[in-house]
């Protein structure tokens, strides 16, 4: 497609040309704009610097020499010609009736260079003056000083402003040649200096590119200089990890769901097929009850891998924040287990409030009670707690607990011990999966310790002020 804007006018104009510019254009570009705005001020200065100098000491001359003529004066020795030091100085000494009475040679002895006006303004305030040396039959361009005699006296001293003039002129003429020079020069180094800092920037996008092309475990080149790049390449590599160990997790829950899928899946085709190939020999209502348990075995499956996904989503915003009494919430759970196959006793008085998502935290607690019940000698025991700032939640069982070393590992997804594994009623390793994300998700955290016997499960969670009338 044509470019609107013509081309020789980018569209945008020239702001929308300025931003399609790379960082090491406009950086460059603006350190040379900068550096020449700065070169040109100081070349400025330097000159007007040199020039100062060159006319205060063309000044000081003239100054001195009138200075010895007044001395001259002084001690009644005038001579006349006076005569001056390399005969650069033009020298006239003026009466008060304006009437030359002693010059050096080559000065004019009728008409004094100041005249009576300009001889009064130079006498009172004691400054030098630009004067053209053409009306005095001079050719150069003079710096006059006029020095106060006695008897209303007036030394006037001439001097040549030529070599100032031509010092001048091959100063500015370096200065129009060198700023060029120099400012390629520095701009050519700024250019190479900002490639070179921007270079760990390429060689990071470089790497991205691999890692988008390749499958296996990369990381980005991290730069020696400890700079602001660094920490990107570092703060990325730490992303690239972090993303890594997430596609790792996502892998192995499909991978560990697809197996746990397999086992009723096939129990329901075997089943099925086998009713199918002999429909009258087969026992129709065991068949279902085998499918239906099969069914049930597949719907808790898919009901808890919700509730994990749900749960990481919570990683990232925080869950419902409702007041829960955990005392209440443990006698609700503990009276829908009145026919158990041990009794289930809580010990929870006062109320304890937490606030989070009662719904999460009720299935926290029944699948601790659960998995407690499944390995329960005589009873389980629910107690609640309250210690400082947390809030506890316990259960405890009496039955052959766990090593120390597979305590932390349970906690995994899909994690079953080999006891475990071979009781059809185990579950599918989610369990205390879930238990441990609901209360991080709430902002606690869940632990397993030696009860002594058996095993102690124990979920701490901030607490809360009850709210008003239940304290």
């Amino acid at each position: 497609m044509a470019d609107p804007a013509g081309p020789g006018l980018p569209a945008g104009g020239l702001r929308g040309w300025w931003r399609r510019r790379g960082i090491r254009a406009r950086l460059a570009l603006t350190s040379a704009v900068v550096l020449a705005l700065t070169l040109v001020g100081l070349a400025r200065l330097f000159a007007f610097a040199v020039g100062h100098s060159m006319i205060s000491t063309l000044d000081d001359s003239a100054r001195r020499s009138a200075s010895d003529v007044v001395a001259l004066i002084d001690a009644n020795r005038l001579p006349d010609p006076i005569l001056t030091t390399g005969g650069t100085m033009t020298i006239q000494v003026v009466d008060a009736t304006g009437r030359i009475r002693a010059a050096s040679p080559g000065a004019d002895r009728l008409v004094p260079l100041l005249d009576a006006r300009g001889m009064a303004a130079a006498r009172r305030d004691g400054r030098a003056r630009f004067l053209d040396g053409r009306g005095y039959g001079m050719p150069d361009v003079l710096r006059v000083v006029a020095v106060p005699a006695r008897d209303g006296q007036t030394v006037i001293a001439a001097t040549s402003f030529e070599q100032v003039h031509h010092g001048l002129e091959i100063v500015a003429r370096t200065l129009v040649v060198g700023v060029p020079i120099l400012l390629a020069l520095l701009g050519a180094a700024g250019w190479l200096v900002i490639g070179g800092a921007l270079r760990p920037i390429t060689e990071l996008r470089r790497g991205a590119e691999e890692i988008s092309g390749t499958a296996r475990s990369r990381r980005l080149p991290v730069p020696e200089a400890r700079d602001e790049v660094h920490d990107l390449a570092v703060t990325l590599n730490d992303m690239l990890h972090r993303l890594e160990q997430a596609e790792a997790r996502q892998r192995a829950l499909v991978s560990d769901t697809a197996h746990e899928l397999r086992s009723p899946l096939a129990s329901i085709r075997a089943q099925l097929e086998v009713a199918l190939d002999h429909p009258d020999s087969q026992p129709w209502p065991e068949t279902a009850a085998g499918v239906l348990a099969d069914t049930l075995r597949l719907s808790r499956l898919a009901d808890d891998l919700l509730v994990l996904a749900r749960l990481d989503e919570h990683e990232a915003r925080t869950v419902a924040r409702e007041p829960v009494d955990l005392s209440a919430l443990a006698r609700a759970v503990g009276e829908r287990h009145p026919a158990a196959r041990v009794p289930v006793t809580v010990d929870a008085g006062e109320p304890v409030i937490v606030r989070g998502d009662g719904k999460g935290l009720t299935r926290l607690l029944d699948n601790l009670v659960d998995n407690a019940l499944r390995h329960a000698a005589a009873g389980v025991r629910v107690g609640v707690s309250r210690s400082g700032e947390w809030a506890e939640l316990s259960v405890r069982d009496d039955g052959p607990g766990i090593p120390p070393t597979d305590r932390e590992r349970v906690f995994a997804r899909f994690t079953r011990l080999d006891e475990g594994r071979s009781r059809d009623e185990g579950g599918a390793g989610l369990g205390l999966a879930i238990v441990r994300e609901t209360a991080r998700a709430h902002g606690g955290d869940a632990h397993l310790e030696d009860a002594s016997p058996g095993l102690r499960a124990v979920v701490r969670l901030p607490s809360a002020k009850p709210p008003p009338g239940e304290a």
